[in-house]
Formats: structure tokens, C-alpha cells, sequence
């Protein structure tokens, strides 16, 4: 059973990566919670200000990768006074073990909240043996 957590503001983590970016901002790793069921794994992350149509999901070689671009052209002009939410992309992966259902993920996303569903494969799902 998950024990109780109070609420705590969070820093934003930067993305270190030894690969070079060729787009000219930051990059963040969003926050994530997993939640397990006996037949799939959620995986629940945080992507503010991120559109559809700038969110990127790929699966190589059992890593699901996310890719999550912030319009910035919104931000131009603006120079901000105090700031205490920096704004940037979002990059996560996460390797996947033989358990789960590779072609069956499925991804939504809304108000910012970005929820992958992680189908797991039929031999790995929990099974209840009857005493007899």
C-alpha cells in the first residue's frame, strides 16, 4: 500500500544529455507516476502547455521515448519580472520490459497531462491458482 505524501512544490529537473539539440532551448523530464493493474501499467506525466500535434511518442529497440515541444513563439517579447516556472520541452524514455504488449500502448492527453497505457502481454498478466 502507497504510504501518504504531503504536498511539496516541486523543481523542474533539466535535461542533461550528452546529445546535442538542435532546437535552442531547454529541455525538462517531466514528472511521472506508475500505476500498476493486473492487466496494464499507467504511467501518468505532466507536460504543460504542450499541443497534440507537438507531442512525439516513439518506441525503438524497447524504449518508449516522449518527446514534448512548448510553442515558444507564444512566450516572444515577454521578459519576465520574478519567474518561478521556467518554461522549455519535455523528454522522457522509459525501457520496457518483455512483459509488456508492444503493440498495444495507447497514449492521451489532457489539460496538460499526458497518460500512456501499457497493455501487458497475456503470459504476464497476474493469474489466481484456485486451492484444491
Amino acid at each position: 500500500m502507497a504510504k501518504a505524501q504531503a504536498l511539496e512544490v516541486q523543481e523542474k529537473k533539466e535535461l542533461v544529455s550528452k546529445e546535442e539539440k538542435t532546437v535552442p532551448a531547454k529541455y525538462y523530464i517531466p514528472p511521472a507516476d506508475i500505476y500498476e493493474t493486473d492487466d496494464a501499467l499507467s504511467v501518468v506525466l505532466e507536460v504543460p502547455g504542450v499541443e497534440k500535434n507537438n507531442l512525439n511518442i516513439s518506441l525503438e529497440n524497447d524504449v518508449l521515448k516522449i518527446d514534448a515541444q512548448i510553442d515558444l513563439a507564444q512566450y516572444e517579447g515577454h521578459e519576465p519580472i520574478y519567474t518561478e516556472y521556467s518554461v522549455g520541452h519535455f523528454q522522457r524514455a522509459f525501457t520496457l520490459s518483455s512483459k509488456i504488449d508492444q503493440d498495444n500502448i495507447s497514449a492521451e492527453l489532457t489539460d496538460g497531462v499526458l497518460t500512456l497505457t501499457l497493455k501487458k502481454l497475456k503470459e504476464a498478466k497476474l493469474r489466481r491458482i484456485a486451492l484444491s
